[in-house]
């Protein structure tokens, strides 16, 4: 009787120790933390509570005091906005992920955009970005376009969406001719195809930071969950979303 209630001590100190942790990823993220977490959820006991936005969006809710543990961002721009105003521990800031832009057509579309220069074709009426002003992936799209001098031809036809996941769906339900997203997320689409991938010698350095929110209930147990994000575990199923894992 005495093991019994000593091995029920030590489940319930267990128990004890498992905690929700709750982390804002970008929404590009996605499809892949939905499989890591259950893994490093088995691994810890710990439970991942995700909520995923446009970097921006995300940012913002740290700032407006939105309960958060860890955020992982699609730039380094959020983060360093959070870091300046010391809003994120800066100590447990490191690089998660890379990734690279795509454009996009329908699955069903004969366009031939096999290179930037094409989208100023007439049949281009619309192209779908995530807001250009404010979202990492139209951030990104636009100062691509910028360097290669074709933002000025193609901004009036630029539909801006809240985040990425919503350009690829302006361009899945043929509302747009073609986006750009990245290509992880043109990877998990059935209903676009891949008309042109922007190589990342050529295109901008996209970086995935990740740090503990500064105000995290939980700071020791959302180090952990980063850390993890840097596994050999972790970057096997980034790799296979396609997204770019740093040595």
């Amino acid at each position: 009787m005495r093991v019994f209630f000593l091995l029920l001590g030590l489940l319930t100190l267990d128990l004890a120790k498992a905690e929700d942790i709750r982390v804002l990823a970008a929404a590009s993220l996605t499809d892949a933390m939905g499989e890591i977490a259950p893994a490093y959820e088995k691994q810890t006991g710990d439970k991942v509570i995700f909520s995923f936005a446009g970097s921006n969006v995300l940012a913002r809710q740290i700032r407006e005091g939105a309960p958060a543990d860890a955020f992982v961002s699609a730039d380094d721009a959020q983060m360093n906005a959070l870091q300046k105003d010391g809003l994120i521990v800066a100590s447990s800031r490191r690089e998660i992920l890379s990734n690279t832009l795509v454009i996009v057509v329908g699955k069903e579309s004969v366009l031939k955009l096999d290179s930037p220069q094409n989208l100023t074709q007439p049949a281009v009426k619309r192209l779908a970005l995530a807001d250009p002003k404010a979202v990492p992936a139209g951030v990104y799209a636009r100062e691509y376009l910028a360097k290669i001098g074709l933002w000025d031809a193609l901004k009036s036809r630029v539909v801006p969406t809240e985040n990425v996941r919503a350009a690829l769906a302006a361009v899945e339900s043929g509302n747009v001719e073609a986006g750009i997203v990245y290509k992880t997320d043109a990877g998990i689409s059935k209903a676009v195809k891949i008309a042109e991938e922007i190589s990342s010698a050529e295109g901008p350095h996209i970086s995935y930071p990740g740090a503990v929110v500064r105000n995290s209930g939980h700071p020791a147990a959302a180090e952990k969950f980063l850390t993890f994000l840097r596994s050999e575990a972790a970057g096997k199923i980034f790799r296979k979303f396609g997204f770019i894992v740093p040595e």
